[in-house]
């Protein structure tokens, strides 16, 4: 059956559907079809959505099958109106492990939680509670709630497939679209330093765009190097990506001047950007991440752009929110241009 739908990454599908049915927007009499690293999902005509959910599309969709549960929230029965208002609204898929943030007022049913999302959520092997990133290293704590094996799995996005380990090195599955983006900003020939890269997604998705002559991948987690160099072995364009386990300060100290840099360090990456500006050449870029409060955020876009050194030498030629982090906060994709010489 033809039908108006939304084309979203796979990784954004779940936050997208639930966003829908808050909207009842979503069609219940079709299936939601999945293309690869691609969700199509039906929605109903006439109903004004916005545009950031994603790419509006006619196609055709099969009917769907006898009516399951909508919702992970479906499977929790017997449970008060209180306790249903709390329990969180969206979860990442990575690989086949399910990350979830339970707030403290529900820790004591965090395994009914995770049981109903192992039902749920088609090809999880895992469940776990996500407890934040911490320290130098960005090491997540997790805790198992539902499922087996380990924190090690395969994520697909932009067409490639990365080694991630959620205890033990940095990732999260709502930049893909990030990668893809900044990846296609790169010029042919151009050389490119990511800093504090986690597991090399930037990197990874920039080498296999096959523009940029050489990418420097840096992390201090000796973990997510190894991840990176797993991933890399799986394709031809390894040769492009020199992996670096050292401090991203000691690093840039002697660095050689680059076209392209990436900081995606959201809480401590502005202590870092007079250091980063130093090694990017007239006309180069930065593309930084931070969680920013969304009040004073003018203040803060010039803030950022004097510690680069100010202007006339540097600005800000782009600034859009990632993703939403908190209910005054956003994690906020910055995009600095340096003047030509």
């Amino acid at each position: 059956m033809r039908s108006r739908g939304l084309r979203v990454p796979r990784v954004e599908g779940e936050r997208v559907r639930s966003r829908l049915r808050e909207a009842q927007a979503l069609r219940s009499d079709l299936r939601i079809v999945q293309e690869g690293e691609w969700i199509f999902l039906p929605v109903e005509a006439g109903i004004s959505l916005p545009a950031d959910l994603g790419e509006f599309v006619e196609r055709d969709f099969e009917p769907a099958a006898a009516r399951g549960p909508q919702d992970y929230r479906d499977l929790l029965v017997g449970w008060s109106k209180a306790e249903r208002e709390e329990l969180p609204r969206s979860f990442d898929i990575v690989g086949d492990v399910v990350l979830v943030r339970i707030p403290s007022t529900l820790s004591h049913r965090s395994a009914d939680i995770g049981n109903a999302l192992l039902a749920f959520v088609p090809g999880a092997r895992l469940v776990g509670a996500d407890h934040g990133v911490h320290g130098t290293e960005r090491r997540r704590t997790v805790e198992r709630l539902a499922g087996s094996g380990p924190w090690r799995t395969r994520h697909r996005e932009n067409g490639l497939e990365f080694d991630v380990d959620l205890e033990h090195a940095y990732f999260s599955p709502r930049l893909a679209r990030e990668h893809g983006r900044v990846a296609a900003e790169v010029l042919r020939g151009e050389r490119v330093y990511d800093l504090c890269c986690g597991v090399g997604p930037f990197a990874v998705t920039i080498a296999h765009a096959g523009l940029a002559a050489r990418i420097v991948a840096v992390d201090v987690n000796p973990v997510a190097i190894e991840l990176l160099r797993s991933t890399l072995a799986r394709y031809p364009f390894r040769s492009t990506v020199d992996p670096i386990e050292a401090p991203v300060d000691r690093f840039l100290e002697g660095a050689e001047p680059i076209d392209v840099a990436v900081l995606n360090l959201p809480h401590e990456g502005i202590k870092y950007l007079p250091s980063v500006a130093n090694v990017v050449r007239p006309g180069g870029r930065i593309f930084y991440y931070e969680v920013t409060d969304r009040q004073g955020a003018g203040e803060h876009d010039v803030e950022l752009r004097d510690r680069l050194g100010g202007a006339p030498a540097w600005h800000l030629r782009d600034r859009h929110v990632a993703h939403p982090y908190s209910p005054t906060a956003d994690l906020v994709a910055y995009t600095f241009e340096r003047a030509p010489a």
